[in-house]
């Protein structure tokens, strides 16, 4: 069965984005953006919310942009071509190879886990993560650390009244002193 992950950088302090709205301070240096180049490679679909998917609208165009460097190139052919589920209520329309969610989320993942396919299904997004989180949803959360505390905003981890026992799977350091912490949601047999 097809895993589905949560994988987005977030502040020591735990946030996807400040209380500004901005998250300038998670921009990858060369080795966290190989790192997402390669993670990306393992992923079958990717299910955003709206505002994620708009942030990376860029990627659907950035091939014609000369001034991309060949790792830039290289993100933009593994992401162009991946199959996208965008969940939004006010969008009617999007673009390259996404389509719209004809329903729910828990549905929707159940479908896609049921459908033959390789490769993860990947949650981009706190808000669409929250809900998955919830229905228990989410089988690894996958954080990648900037050392920076950001005094609030959108919390990368769901604010739930329930616990979720997690194994770490993998970690990893980066010379930006970016830590990469990869966590498998325990299940009880």
């Amino acid at each position: 069965m097809r895993s589905v992950t949560y994988s987005m950088s977030v502040s020591l302090d735990g946030y996807i984005v400040g209380p500004d709205g901005g998250f300038d301070w998670t921009a990858p240096g060369d080795e966290v953006f190989r790192f997402w180049i390669d993670e990306i490679r393992d992923v079958g679909v990717h299910l955003l919310g709206r505002r994620l998917y708009e942030t990376m609208l860029y990627w659907e165009t950035a091939d014609q942009d000369s001034t991309l460097d060949e790792s830039e190139l290289e993100w933009t052919a593994l992401w162009k071509p991946l199959p996208k589920v965008v969940f939004s209520t006010t969008l009617s329309e999007v673009q390259g190879h996404a389509r719209l969610a004809s329903g729910g989320l828990a549905e929707e993942i159940e479908r896609l886990r049921a459908e033959p396919g390789e490769g993860d299904i990947a949650i981009g997004g706190a808000t669409l993560a929250a809900e998955a989180a919830a229905a228990g949803l989410i089988d690894e959360y996958r954080a990648m650390v900037y050392p920076v505390l950001v005094g609030g905003g959108i919390p990368f981890f769901p604010r739930h009244e329930r616990r979720v026992d997690l194994e770490l799977v993998e970690t990893r350091t980066f010379n930006s002193r970016v830590v990469y912490l990869r966590h498998r949601v325990a299940r009880q047999s």
